[in-house]
């Protein structure tokens, strides 16, 4: 220790608050919090630490603390202080996948049930999460099959094909009365929760009954009705009497890296387990902890949260409004053994790809001793796309520590004679990018990555020095088989990463990305371009009809695809008409 630090540790106080960590150029490089500043901080540089914790120790040139009134304000500065400044060494949970739902739309005179990601709006009632979208679909699909909700988001003027089928009670031109509704969603909220015992007996007399009637085909469509239903439930064969939500944590630890694994319970059924493996940083117990709270920051917070040890319980207790629970016996405990044999696998598992060999802050410390710059903890990639100039795009992608942060992607339009011209599409597209961050005093990215050669890289170049900025630019040159080849610095070097295959690979997929978020952005321009063209100039199609169309058929091929019979559901039958010989050139 140096002697600054010796006295920042001598004056830290016995209390609550956060501390931050910088490097000698005065980077954070690690934030955390604690119950007791005094006894936390010194921990670190009073005992011997191994892996990423003795790295980033040894990096640290002094702290800085925040004292708050409470553990829980602790917690959630720290997040706060993560989310702004993304030090190297925390972890951070970025763009967790949100698992789907099944949402009843029941504050509406016509309910129906559908796919929701988003569970904030309080007119619906959510149920899941469901281990992916599939597996929520197939649950819809059936309960649309067995219960005649509306089907249509628009209500349609005439009546569609599931009400002649017998699907819908078609409220398009029937009144439906609201105490029937309330007896349909009753039902489906009773096959949500697993209680279909009735619906299993009612659909084998119905097999029986008609297999007597010699209605094979009715017999046949109960049948796989009733598979369907028993497939369900044998899916769902964990469960709990009890109907609550749960959720279930425990963790397994290996050479400083540390597997933390997650059962979804919702009703009482077991519907998903989740992992996350990381290195390892400071405490486990605080560290799994943190990873916690993270998660629910992302994901809706349950009745229960079950956990390993009465150490995790403390820390989440007050922080989390749920029950914080440690089974020392019982079916729970049972169930957390059960946890930490799926986080021991997915941790080998971890291992045997191999996607933990290549330390992505390693990798990115290497990248910035080729660039001669600091390491490039935060990179932002550029690229274009356009179709013969048209619906051009500028595309831009975000990594730090190594990873991407989706929500931080941008779009750009590009406007003007820029179009056709790749390069001076990118003018347009970096100077609008840095010229706003200066303008509202954002912090900068630590390298900015083109995609191509040395005339990439000098527009660049000529936009940081029209906008006075001292960032470094990086290119990704090709070979003649537009193959990337390797890295381009600010003065036009050339960098062969033949014999530095993982941090070859690493700027590879930062490139893949960029590539795919430009050409999707760009497809989805075209298409919207594509579906004004046709829609333009049709009475009865306004900008709410359109969206609805849009959504209803992705392509302009499914569109021309479409029976004007199908039409008539979305839009008037004059404007069907209209549309559909627009479609096919009358």
């Amino acid at each position: 220790m140096n002697e600054l630090l010796k006295k920042e540790i001598d004056l830290l106080p016995d209390k609550p608050g956060c501390y931050l960590m910088h490097n000698s150029d005065d980077e954070i490089i690690y934030i955390g919090k604690a119950k007791n500043l005094k006894r936390r901080v010194s921990q670190y540089f009073l005992r011997s630490q191994s892996g990423k914790t003795a790295a980033m120790v040894f990096h640290v040139d002094h702290f800085e603390t925040i004292i708050t009134k409470s553990e829980k304000e602790a917690l959630i500065l720290e997040m706060n202080l993560i989310q702004k400044h993304h030090p190297r060494y925390n972890i951070m949970l970025m763009d967790d996948k949100h698992y789907p739902y099944i949402a009843i739309h029941k504050d509406l005179k016509e309910p129906y049930v559908g796919l929701a990601r988003n569970i904030k709006d309080k007119k619906c009632e959510y149920y899941g999460p469901f281990p992916n979208s599939s597996a929520a679909y197939e649950i819809i699909d059936l309960i649309n099959k067995l219960y005649p909700l509306r089907k249509c988001k628009t209500i349609p003027k005439t009546p569609c094909l599931y009400y002649h089928i017998g699907q819908c009670l078609g409220p398009c031109i029937n009144k439906i009365e609201k105490e029937k509704y309330d007896e349909i969603i009753s039902n489906i909220r009773n096959f949500l929760k697993g209680n279909n015992s009735n619906l299993i007996n009612e659909l084998k007399s119905k097999i029986k009954k008609a297999s007597e009637a010699l209605d094979f085909e009715s017999a046949r469509d109960y049948k796989m009705m009733l598979d369907s239903i028993l497939h369900i439930n044998e899916k769902q064969n964990v469960e709990f009497k009890d109907n609550i939500n749960r959720d279930v944590f425990a963790f397994y630890t290996r050479d400083n890296y540390i597997s933390i694994a997650c059962f979804i319970y919702r009703q009482g059924i077991l519907l998903s387990k989740r992992s996350f493996c990381y290195e390892l940083i400071g405490d486990i117990n605080e560290f799994v902890s943190e990873i916690i709270y993270q998660y629910y920051t992302l994901n809706t917070l349950p009745k229960e949260v079950i956990v390993s040890n009465v150490e995790i319980e403390e820390n989440l207790l007050n922080n989390l409004d749920a029950s914080i629970i440690f089974p020392s016996k019982g079916k729970l405990h049972d169930v957390i053994l059960t946890v930490e044999i799926n986080a021991k696998e997915a941790l080998d598992a971890h291992f045997l790809t191999a996607r933990l060999d290549d330390d992505k802050l390693t990798l990115l410390e290497r990248l910035g001793k080729i660039l001669n710059i600091k390491t490039p903890l935060r990179i932002e990639l550029f690229d274009n796309s356009h179709l013969q100039g048209t619906n051009a795009i500028g595309a831009m992608v975000v990594f730090i520590n190594g990873e991407p942060v989706k929500k931080m992607y941008r779009k750009f339009n590009i406007e003007g004679f820029n179009k056709k011209d790749d390069l001076a599409s990118m003018k347009e597209t970096l100077t609008r990018r840095y010229s706003r961050l200066k303008q509202e005093n954002e912090s900068m990215p630590d390298l900015i990555i083109v995609d191509g050669g040395k005339t990439q890289v000098e527009v660049a170049n000529e936009v940081m020095s029209k906008l006075d900025l001292d960032i470094p630019i990086a290119g990704l040159f090709k070979t003649d088989k537009h193959r990337t080849s390797g890295l381009l610095d600010s003065n036009y070097v050339e960098h062969y990463l033949d014999d530095d295959k993982s941090l070859f690979f690493l700027l590879t997929r930062m490139q893949d990305e960029v590539h795919r978020y430009a050409i999707t952005t760009h497809i989805k321009k075209r298409n919207k371009s594509m579906f004004n063209s046709v829609f333009d100039n049709i009475n009865g199609i306004g900008e709410k009809r359109k969206e609805t169309l849009i959504k209803a058929y992705p392509s302009i091929n499914e569109l021309k695809n479409a029976k004007i019979e199908e039409l008539m559901q979305i839009i008037p039958e004059s404007a069907a008409k209209e549309l559909y010989n627009k479609l096919r050139g009358q």
